[in-house]
């Protein structure tokens, strides 16, 4: 429990100090009649039933001011209003999934079968599909819908005799003058976030799947972008951009991209692909996940109620 006006409580410390300093230090001014000389004093003091009135009034006193000193305690922090933090999870966020892999591969059927079963659980994050030429399915919160096209594409790999989806998730075309690399296929995932290529209000992840470069060796063609351009507008945009990179290429590039981004690198392991990505979508939520502080005064003031019950009962008992 932390305080969200924590000079109140100590302003509340201050002042209790101060009134035991001044009930000390300030001398008790004493009545005319106090002063009246008794006979036999000591003899009266010294009677069991004396000393057990005495006695009696002395512990209800001390308990009727411990009583009063917690009862202040409480209520200052009530005053100082007690809160509690928590995370939300799911918070608001954008997931777009880059899958340079051919629709064949069996890193693609494992990628989108994983995130067939993951979009159920989602609330409020919206997630979408982009290959290396299409937007295949735009981000969304029809988890339903995305479900159903995950699974379409993932049965490519999966069971090759099924019959394929009517839009396939990329479509062959040839270029003379240009050659698409993995810094393009980035790009065109980037570009799905709303009001790309300024910061959104949510978090924002591109997660990749596909090797780290996609251009055979030797090929010189233009691309449209360059690495370190991609990796300057995810950082504008304020996207993360996570990879998992199949073998066969390198990668240092690709891995370059997720650095600078704040996301995670990690090699395609088929034996271990829902632990990579549980992964990475944890350290993904862990980004967009937001700290809430709200009020927390029921133990409080439920404390500071029975104690001015108690203190009422003692009163009633000091009286008699």
């Amino acid at each position: 429990m932390a305080l969200m006006w924590w000079p109140v409580a100590v302003l509340g410390v201050l002042c209790l100090l101060g009134t035991v300093a001044l009930a000390v230090l300030i001398p008790t001014r004493r009545s005319p009649g106090d002063g009246l000389a008794l006979a036999n004093t000591i003899r009266l003091s010294r009677l069991p039933e004396y000393r057990a009135v005495l006695a009696a009034r002395t512990r209800s006193t001390a308990m009727v001011l411990a009583v009063l000193v917690v009862l202040f305690g409480a209520t200052v922090v009530a005053s100082a209003r007690p809160s509690t933090t928590t995370q939300d999870a799911d918070s608001g966020e954008d997931i777009m999934l880059c899958v340079a892999e051919p629709a064949t591969s069996e890193a693609t059927g494992r990628f989108l079968s994983y995130f067939a079963r993951q979009a159920g659980s989602y609330s409020v994050t919206r997630i979408g599909l982009t290959s290396p030429n299409r937007r295949v399915v735009p981000l969304t919160r029809d988890y339903q819908f995305a479900a159903e096209r995950f699974g379409d594409y993932a049965q490519i790999s999966q069971n090759p005799s099924a019959p394929p989806p009517a839009q396939p998730l990329t479509v062959p075309v040839e270029y003379t003058d240009y050659a698409p690399t993995v810094a393009d296929v980035l790009a065109l995932c980037l570009n799905g976030f709303p009001g790309f290529p300024a910061a959104g209000e949510t978090d924002r992840s591109v997660l990749y799947l596909g090797p780290g470069e996609l251009r055979a060796p030797g090929d010189d063609r233009p691309s449209l972008f360059t690495d370190a351009q991609v990796a300057d507008m995810a950082r504008d945009a304020g996207v993360r951009i996570d990879a998992l990179a199949t073998a066969g290429r390198p990668t240092g590039a690709l891995a370059a991209a997720a650095e600078q981004t704040g996301g995670l690198f990690l090699r395609y392991d088929p034996a271990a692909v829902t632990g990579q990505l549980d992964q990475i979508r944890a350290a993904q939520q862990a980004r967009g996940a937001e700290e809430q502080r709200t009020d927390a005064p029921v133990v409080v003031l439920i404390a500071a109620l029975m104690l001015t019950a108690l203190l009422g009962i003692s009163l009633l008992a000091v009286r008699r």
